[in-house]
């Protein structure tokens, strides 16, 4: 055989592995991706029912959802992101507010803010930071009960000049040798609920219609 049908055949013989190759991925990723966004599904709504529990309220909010523009005032988002809106027999008893953290030690912290209908906090969750191990992850429930304290919290418990960490005067503790980030996370709480404040209208009366429902809804170690 010469050496140029020699390197045609290898070639060919190399094309059909790599197009095999290809075949099989896709194949894997197909029969995969429904499992993969059941998975992703059923994290996120586990999240939303930390916030608001399955006693709370009886729709289904990971499906009861709205758009949140990025350009939503008090809120901090980068990008546009989703809310949630929990009800009883159609009647909205809360809804889920995500807010950007944006004083974060290391970066951005992404919160999930439940407000109940009467203005109080039912709930905050960290779903995404970049703070130091030990020190701002304490911000975590994983890590730590801290962000427990948010519960039952209002605009007016405690007032106005309280809704910070106890460093600055507030009732809010930080950590040892961290301050950012407990101080960043009480400043986005507070603007969570001023935003639900001043929107309380759109937000909670089912008359107003509260936001548009996104396209995918289905209806129901230095110190800082």
């Amino acid at each position: 055989m010469s050496l140029l049908a020699s390197i045609s055949r290898n070639s060919v013989l190399l094309g059909l592995f790599a197009a095999a190759t290809a075949a099989g991925i896709a194949y894997t990723w197909e029969a995969t991706e429904t499992d993969i966004e059941r998975a992703i599904r059923d994290a996120e709504a586990r999240k939303l029912l930390e916030i608001f529990p399955p006693e709370s309220h009886n729709n289904t909010l990971i499906d009861d959802r709205f758009t949140v523009d990025a350009s939503t005032p008090l809120l901090g988002l980068r990008d546009t992101r989703e809310g949630y809106t929990a009800r009883v027999d159609g009647k909205i008893v809360g809804v889920i507010l995500p807010v950007t953290a944006r004083e974060g030690y290391s970066g951005d912290i992404e919160l999930l803010v439940g407000v109940n209908a009467s203005g109080s906090v039912a709930g905050v969750r960290v779903i995404s930071h970049r703070e130091t191990p030990g020190l701002g992850d304490a911000v975590d429930l994983r890590k730590s009960p801290w962000i427990l304290d948010f519960n039952t919290r209002s605009l007016n418990d405690p007032t106005p000049a309280n809704w910070a960490v106890k460093k600055d005067g507030g009732v809010f503790d930080q950590f040892t040798g961290a301050t950012i980030t407990p101080r960043a996370v009480v400043d986005a709480t507070r603007r969570a609920l001023e935003y639900a404040e001043r929107e309380s209208q759109r937000l909670f009366d089912p008359l107003v219609t509260p936001a548009r429902p996104s396209d995918n809804s289905q209806g129901d170690t230095a110190s800082e």
